[in-house]
């Protein structure tokens, strides 16, 4: 249950999310280059907000670096490959500060969950179908489950990330409840296939709506 970012969004520092999340990325002890960003967006962002591409975390870096936000150096000509990495600047992290600690609403979660779209279009489809996709979604909710608890053993212990380990722990507990709500879900359609008229062309009416006669749709359903 991945949510992506809307865009166009800025918060009232003017900035987007995302680049106050790459600097917040940057506000721990050490240098990071963009590929190691990435890594650590992988490791932890994508299981509470999303991992933006490596090519919008380096756009990011650069309106950052430009900002004053944050400052980069390239590897000597002793590195075997050059690399550059970046650190927050004392103006970056009063900045980040001022955004994480600020007293606006942070808004809403936005939920885009792919699976339950295909669900709510399920009259159009097989239930066998339906039930294959919610199995495969409880399997990759259940592979990353195993790697929220491996990023969450990894954080045991550092100080640096004990609060990084409350947001993990909140991801471990809803990829939990995502696994159980799919499983659920199966047991919804095994209902409505049990239930589900014989004969070909039988459709339920959306919820609330009767059905016509001939059982197709009115044509005023609500989408």
């Amino acid at each position: 249950m991945a949510a992506r970012e809307q865009r166009p969004e800025t918060s009232s520092g003017g900035l987007p999310p995302t680049a106050w999340a790459v600097l917040g990325l940057l506000s721990f002890p050490g240098e990071r280059t963009g590929y190691e960003l990435k890594k650590w967006a992988d490791a932890s962002l994508r299981f509470f907000y999303w991992s933006p591409a490596i090519s919008q975390i380096y756009a990011e870096l650069r309106r950052l670096e430009a900002l004053g936000y944050a400052t980069s150096r390239r590897s000597g000509p002793d590195e075997p490959r050059a690399k550059r990495s970046y650190a927050i600047t004392g103006e970056g992290r009063a900045a980040l500060a001022a955004w994480a600690g600020g007293g606006e609403d942070a808004g809403p979660p936005v939920l885009k969950h792919p699976l339950l779209l295909r669900v709510w279009l399920g009259h159009l489809t097989a239930p066998g179908h339906l039930r294959t996709l919610v199995a495969e979604h409880i399997a990759r909710t259940r592979g990353e489950l195993t790697q929220v608890r491996d990023a969450l053993a990894a954080a045991e212990g550092a100080e640096a990330w004990s609060f990084p380990q409350v947001a993990l722990g909140w991801s471990e507990r809803r990829l939990r409840n995502e696994v159980e709500l799919a499983e659920a879900m199966l047991d919804d359609l095994d209902r409505l296939e049990a239930a589900a008229p014989e004969g070909p062309g039988q459709r339920a009416a959306p919820f609330g709506q009767p059905e016509t006669p001939s059982g197709q749709l009115p044509k005023d359903a609500p989408t």
